[in-house]
Order: C-alpha cells, then structure tokens, then sequence
C-alpha cells in the first residue's frame, strides 16, 4: 500500500503590516541616512564622492568607539577585553580602507567636474577622524580651531585633546606590569604628540624577546595590526588624491598631496615597529 505524499509545507510570511514606521526603519534610522545626501552640482560623480565620505564618517565613528573601549579596558587591566575591541577595530578598518575603492581611480577631469562644491571643504577638518588621531597619539592643539563654531564639537575634541591616547594607556600597562617605562614619558603632556622614546623601545624589545603567546605581546601584536592598518590608509589616500589632483593645492588650502606624502611617512606606536630590529 503506497503511502500518502507528504504535505509541502508553506514558510510563514513575515510581518508587514506595522502601525507606524518598521522596527528596521525604528532602529537604524535608514530614512535619515538616506536622504542626508545633498549634492551641490549636476555631474553624477558627486553622489558616489559624498556618499563614500560619509560611510567614511560613520566607520570613523565606529573606530573610535573601539578604541575608546580598548583603552577604558587597559586603565582597568582587562586586557582581553581590549584586545577583542582592537580585532574588532582591525576588520573595521579593512573596511574603511576599501572606501578608497570607488574613489581610488578618479581621473583630474572627473574630480574637477565637482571639486568645486566643496568649496573648502577638507577631509581634515573631520572632527570624528581628528578624534582617531588623537587616540592614536597624534595630538595637536591647532586641529581644533577649524571647530570653534560647533561648541558641542569643540568641546568633545578639547575633551580628547586632555585624555590620554590609547598607546598612553598601553604603556602605563607596561609600568604596571614591571616594564622599564621611563617617568618621564608616563607624566608626559599627553595633549602633547607623543614622541619615540629608546627606554620604550627597549620594553618592547624585552616583551618581544620572551613568550610570544603571553598577553603583552598579543596586546602588541593587535597594535601593530592597527598601526598598519592606519598606515594603508594614509598611503591609500595619498594615491587617491595623486591621481585625482596631481600635485596642486588641496582643498581647504593644504599641501595636497605633500601633505600626504608627510603623513604616510610616519608609523604610530613607532617602538612596536623599530623594537623588531633588536629581537
């Protein structure tokens, strides 16, 4: 006797009807997102410009959150934690480094289509970037007079500018944990730019000579997944700018791509980087 055919079962639809806005709509505010995009000439390159710089801003955002977590951790001697939060920055990097993709290729004729309406506009005046900057060590008073006329923004980068950054942080773990960390560089103005130190070099050269697996020498390894991540992006933009724009002044009335070329030239957390040749 055959047996009776099995019933096909049909998936549930999901819930549409909802009396106001999706819970989507609710929690990632795509309708403000979406219409933040005010292009200010008719070339059709603008929109890809704009929206790409402002996915930049929004991974800035997340980075610095991840940092700020990572040093909150390391004041506090969770390591693991901090060492998650630099991971999770390292993939969140990968990302806003591939941000350069759509821009990478501009041609002078395509940029200067619209160049114009960024007036003096400067990705240098991004408060949100100049925040990672800070984090990383790369302090500078002067960056935050282009922000005079936000006070909320001022006031949170002056807030920055105080704090220590996250290599402060990680080298008074280091003291801490009974690494030869000069007094000088952990009493140091840290709204100061943080300058290479030998006795920290030789700290590093100490932890790198023992255990590869004990917990410093991750914490270092995750920095310096870090700091050569920032480094790609600083090259990145320097390459994308030449091929836009060749060696003319940028927006904003910098040095362009001289400019550029300066800042690629530097490593942060630069004894992670020199310690490796005394190992």
């Amino acid at each position: 006797m055959s047996q009776p055919a099995q019933e096909t079962q049909e998936p549930e639809a999901p819930h549409l009807d909802f009396q106001g806005t999706t819970p989507y709509e609710d929690y990632v505010q795509a309708d403000v997102l979406t219409h933040l995009q005010h292009t200010r000439s008719d070339d059709p390159g603008e929109m890809v410009f704009l929206v790409t710089t402002q996915v930049m801003e929004l991974w800035f955002t997340v980075i610095v959150h991840e940092w700020e977590t990572a040093a909150r951790a390391l004041r506090e001697d969770r390591v693991p934690v901090a060492i998650d939060a630099l991971k999770r920055s390292v993939r969140e990097l990968d990302a806003l480094n591939a941000s350069w993709r759509p821009l990478g290729q501009l041609t002078p004729a395509q940029f200067n289509s619209y160049r114009s309406a960024l007036g003096e506009g400067s990705g240098f005046q991004s408060a949100m970037y100049r925040r990672m900057e800070f984090l990383l060590g790369e302090k500078s008073a002067s960056m935050l007079v282009p922000h005079r006329g936000a006070p909320r923004v001022h006031a949170e980068l002056e807030k920055a500018l105080h704090e220590p950054s996250l290599y402060d942080e990680v080298l008074r773990l280091l003291d801490r944990r009974g690494f030869a960390v000069p007094e000088a560089v952990l009493t140091r103005d840290v709204s100061l730019r943080y300058e290479p130190s030998e006795a920290v070099e030789e700290a590093w050269t100490s932890l790198y000579s023992g255990d590869p697996g004990d917990e410093l020498a991750r914490l270092g390894e995750a920095l310096t997944d870090v700091a050569e991540l920032v480094w790609r992006w600083r090259n990145d933009h320097l390459v994308a700018t030449r091929r836009a724009m060749g060696a003319k002044t940028g927006t904003g009335g910098s040095a362009g791509v001289a400019w550029l070329e300066k800042r690629a030239q530097k490593n942060v957390f630069p004894e992670l980087w020199t310690a490796r040749s005394h190992v």
